[in-house]
């Protein structure tokens, strides 16, 4: 059995092998998603290496996957062609084709802070989303992302702060609501007997208060837009995701022993430096 074709990892596209933080937080923006794709037909604009797509397709009746690199669009047909109602075009965000039609579901996750024709780029996803169509787009808020942390992204052209989407997000989607998104260390807390879900988070403040809400701020936005509210589901108030082989864990325990034997081994050879200087005397 041949291995599966994999993209080096630049930076500027996220591929399913890179690990940590990075995996949860784009594979949790395509999962989400995946709830409203069930029997649609979705586009998937700025698709990159196309996990996303493949993703969406398990659930939609069909998916449009868009690129502007030739190369990832290669890429993505040959990884993913085992999808029978999954296709791969190569064509620019700022200027989808007419062609395409209308879609029932958009998303575009981490493209907008991509681009300099922003507004093109959302008036494009508006004019191909169907009358009661949803679009699901995702920015990093700059003022955490680059300004707290000192970090610049060089393949980020223009970072939004949540003012700025709002604004933005306004002029083409008079209907949104916006999702804070941040990976989180939590205990969890579940039921087990299968009754319906209710869900209620704490965060403790430094002074020992909790308050009954999550009290952080958020690293990426995620909003869902429709042109009017009627086409808005139901929405979840918290939606969490993870993987069932806890790989954040299994890295973080390892790189945990790693220190601890590195420890233990300074303290042997610290010993052993004590000995042969007071073996000297």
């Amino acid at each position: 059995m041949s291995e599966l074709p994999t993209l080096p990892f630049t930076g500027e596209r996220f591929t399913p092998e890179c690990v940590r933080e990075i995996w949860y937080e784009h594979w949790h923006r395509y999962a989400f998603a995946s709830v409203f794709a069930r029997g649609k037909r979705v586009l998937d604009a700025a698709c990159g290496e196309g996990y996303g797509a493949a993703l969406l397709a398990r659930q939609a009746a069909s998916v449009v996957g868009v690129d502007l690199c030739a190369d990832t669009i290669a890429h993505a047909r040959r990884r993913y062609q085992g999808f029978p109602n999954l296709c791969f075009l190569r064509a620019d965000v700022t200027d989808l084709p007419e062609g395409l039609g209308r879609f029932d579901l958009i998303v575009s996750f981490e493209t907008l802070e991509h681009v300099a024709e922003q507004e093109r780029m959302l008036a494009g996803l508006a004019r191909l989303l169907a009358e009661d169509g949803l679009v699901l787009i995702s920015s990093p808020e700059r003022r955490v992302y680059s300004e707290k942390s000192g970090y610049r992204n060089p393949f980020h052209h223009r970072e939004l702060t949540r003012e700025e989407l709002e604004a933005l997000l306004r002029r083409y989607f008079p209907a949104f609501r916006l999702y804070g998104q941040k990976l989180l260390f939590q205990s969890a807390l579940w039921r087990l007997d299968g009754q319906e879900r209710e869900y209620l988070m704490q965060t403790m403040e430094e002074n020992g208060e909790l308050v009954p809400e999550p009290r952080y701020e958020a690293v990426y936005y995620l909003a869902v837009c429709a042109r009017h509210p009627a086409a808005l589901p139901q929405l979840p108030g918290l939606a969490l995701f993870g993987d069932r082989a806890e790989s954040v864990y299994r890295h973080y325990n390892e790189e945990v022993g790693k220190h601890i034997r590195a420890g233990l081994r300074i303290q042997e050879l610290e010993r052993e430096l004590a000995a042969l200087k007071g073996g000297g005397r």
